[in-house]
């Protein structure tokens, strides 16, 4: 019997090998963006501004920090930020891609991951006490595969314990917030996610 998680991992693992996957780096030689706010983009389009240079990926990770850090209080979307680091490694990218150097379709593109899936090096509770101070030694799957591909990782999204819930709410991190209307939820199990990806 396969359980909900493997059953993530493997549907993400297939849409990371798929012709859709593969869009984003055809995508990433389209005409220009225009816009002026980094952090509204797609994934594609932020791919395709830092790809031709209309935005670093050190503005667009910026830009992103400091909209979580603006609406974030209200949502508790982000559980955890990885302000730091993420901002190093656009430092990293920007300087690889200024030698015609790319690591993958996503190179230098900013993304969170909801906190039921292991991150090395960061705590990964999937919203249950009993893994409050858990930290992996490697990612999980999909997340390699988003590094791999050149991304960079901001921070873990709120989710239900052990994903088992239609509300984003557990005792490591409390309640997730709808943007819309915080007195309501945004659902689960990515919940977080959606929240703070509908308040960018």
């Amino acid at each position: 019997m396969i359980t909900r998680r493997r059953l993530t991992v493997l549907t993400m693992a297939s849409a990371l090998s798929s012709p859709l996957w593969r869009m984003v780096a055809a995508d990433a030689s389209a005409r220009p963006v225009s816009v002026t706010h980094p952090e509204m983009l797609s994934a594609s389009e932020m791919a395709r501004a830092i790809r031709q240079g209309q935005f670093s990926s050190l503005d667009v990770v910026r830009a992103c920090i400091d909209r979580i850090k603006v609406v974030n209080d209200k949502l508790n979307a982000v559980v955890q930020l990885r302000e730091e680091n993420a901002l190093k490694e656009a430092v990293i990218a920007d300087r690889a891609l200024a030698k015609g150097i790319t690591k993958g379709v996503l190179h230098g593109v900013p993304f969170t991951i909801k906190d039921s899936f292991d991150t090395s090096n960061m705590i990964s509770t999937a919203g249950t006490v009993g893994r409050k101070n858990y930290i992996p030694d490697r990612d999980a799957t999909v997340v390699r595969r988003l590094r791999d591909a050149g991304g960079i990782l901001l921070g873990k999204t709120n989710t239900p314990e052990l994903t088992l819930s239609g509300e984003t709410d557990n005792l490591v991190y409390g309640r997730t917030n709808n943007p819309l209307d915080v007195n309501r939820t945004p659902g689960g199990s990515s919940g977080g996610a959606a929240a703070i990806i509908s308040a960018m």
